[in-house]
């Protein structure tokens, strides 16, 4: 079959091998074999970049060859996150952030916010926890990183084409409510600490360095960045070691064996954190007697 080609393309073309595009590889991808069994662990990001997809061969090969498709959150189930999000984010009825923050903090939130392009009015009745996650989410927006283009987006939307059973290993009233753990002051804290690293540049640089890293599959910068997330002691890093990673992990390595227990072939898609370390979920599942393998 003869293709459309402008002639001069052609003749030049016909003359050197075609180059196909390389499709880099992305985050990390473990295979998990167990009593004859075998699944895939992939470590995805929430926020991204369109040139990010399509994603690596061996990546869309294994959601192919699986059974089902399995994410912390279905990303499409809307209603539920709203509404652990006004259980867990925002405050009762004639209660405001401006009650809960003293006057120094709630200075720096209205210079924030200013920078931001956002008034207090706006954000009044959300916990500093949520108002500090919008601003850095704002933020890394304007870096061009957008929650549209978050790898759970991509497959979900291939996870549908192919027909496939989709999963969740929590929920959003689970994921919130961890957030609510943080009393008054630690979410003071916390607001404050995400104020001054937005000030100083650092909050887009972790987190791009991290988006970055994921991008290249680069796993020595991947765990360097980890560990200054969870490192030191102020409230965001302990919450992140403690409460996102060190006490979820351990939960989702119970979960997915049991998930591997009723499915054929899982693909579970987590965020990448969760696959660093010695408490990742790869080494947690390894001590619980499954072949863990590295693709990369």
């Amino acid at each position: 079959m003869e293709m459309n080609v402008p002639h001069a393309v052609a003749s030049s073309a016909a003359s050197q091998p075609i180059q196909l595009k390389q499709v880099p590889r992305r985050g990390a991808l473990y295979r998990v074999r167990h009593e004859g069994k075998t699944s895939y662990l992939f470590g995805t990001i929430h926020v991204g970049k369109q040139n990010f997809f399509p994603l690596e061969p061996e990546v869309t090969r294994a959601l192919a060859d699986s059974s089902s498709l399995v994410l912390e959150l279905d990303t499409r189930a809307y209603e539920p996150f709203q509404v652990a999000l006004a259980k867990y984010g925002s405050y009762p009825a004639g209660e405001t952030i401006s009650q809960h923050l003293s006057p120094p903090a709630l200075d720096k939130l209205n210079k924030a916010l200013l920078k931001a392009g956002m008034s207090l009015r706006s954000v009044e009745q959300y916990r500093p926890w949520l108002v500090a996650n919008i601003l850095v989410g704002t933020e890394i927006e304007k870096q061009g990183y957008h929650r549209a283009n978050g790898v759970e987006g991509f497959l979900l939307s291939a996870a549908v084409k192919q027909k496939k059973k989709v999963r969740e290993l929590e929920s959003a009233d689970y994921q919130l409510s961890l957030f609510a753990s943080l009393d008054d002051a630690q979410q003071e804290r916390y607001l404050l600490e995400n104020i001054a690293e937005l000030d100083n540049g650092m909050a887009v640089k972790k987190s791009a360095g991290l988006i970055d890293a994921w991008s290249t599959a680069d796993a020595p910068r991947i765990a360097a960045l980890t560990r200054e997330l969870t490192t030191g002691d102020t409230v965001s890093a302990t919450f992140m070691d403690r409460t996102l990673l060190r006490k979820r992990n351990p939960e989702m390595a119970a979960n997915i064996e049991t998930i591997m227990r009723s499915e054929q072939v899982a693909f579970v898609g987590i965020g990448l954190l969760h696959l660093v370390g010695e408490n990742g979920v790869p080494e947690l599942l390894r001590q619980r007697g499954y072949e863990v393998e590295k693709v990369y």
